[in-house]
């Protein structure tokens, strides 16, 4: 559905004011539908990115500071967000010995298993969520980082 439709308004500053509106009215719309997914698993998407993170670092450990940089949401509450996942047992929190106050992070066996039942699923539906050919999300994702700069 087109954004004049969506938000019902079909007057727009200019072309960059409709494309920036429709950037952050598409990202809304992904987060909701990425909030359901991950709901079923008992996971949020901050979660999710926190996980996806440590398991790149796997079999080392992480600083909650590295990342909280390297998160997709910077305002997220990475501590947390962090101790929610030590509770669901995906990962481990243990005391930095160089700095008492950081704690290190690494994702236990069964936040992996987790991701690899996720990694499944996810191939499945980001296609169909997307609604897009490869070509096509390669061309998006060269569009929104030349946005970036």
């Amino acid at each position: 559905m087109k954004i004049e439709e969506e938000i019902k308004q079909v007057k727009f500053r200019n072309a960059h004011h409709k494309a920036m509106l429709n950037l952050f009215f598409t990202a809304g719309w992904l987060e909701s539908k990425n909030k359901d997914f991950f709901e079923k698993f008992g996971i949020t998407n901050q979660q999710f990115n926190i996980l996806r993170i440590l398991r790149g670092q796997y079999p080392n450990k992480i600083s909650g500071a590295e990342i909280k940089s390297r998160m997709l949401d910077k305002n997220s509450d990475v501590s947390r967000l962090l101790d929610r996942l030590v509770t669901k047992k995906l990962i481990i929190k243990s005391q930095c010995p160089n700095d008492k106050r950081a704690a290190d992070v690494i994702i236990t066996n069964k936040g992996l298993e987790l991701l690899k039942v996720l990694d499944d699923k996810l191939d499945q539906t980001d296609s169909a969520v997307l609604k897009i050919t490869p070509t096509e999300a390669q061309q998006l994702s060269n569009l929104l980082d030349k946005c970036r700069g």
